[in-house]
């Protein structure tokens, strides 16, 4: 699954197109490297987004193309 995909579908970021900009920006890392959006994402990846001065970092569990809201949170686990 695209990396901006999954950020929208998780609900890490809201929207794919907001999702989409912060990976051209620099502001998405996998594994410790920055990713464009199109960078597949599979179990076990390592997820770091930067929001101004606030990080967020998460382990990938499982990828789906879609789920409902209330189960996206089972998609990471925050590190």
């Amino acid at each position: 699954m695209r990396l901006d995909e999954f950020l929208k579908v998780s609900r890490l970021i809201k929207r794919r197109t907001v999702a989409n900009e912060a990976c051209d920006a620099g502001r998405v890392l996998v594994n410790d490297k920055v990713a464009k959006a199109s960078v597949n994402v599979k179990t076990g990846d390592i997820i770091e987004i930067n929001f101004g001065n606030k990080a967020v970092k998460v382990e990938v569990l499982d990828v789906q193309e879609t789920i409902h809201k209330e189960d996206a949170k089972d998609l990471y686990r925050y590190l």
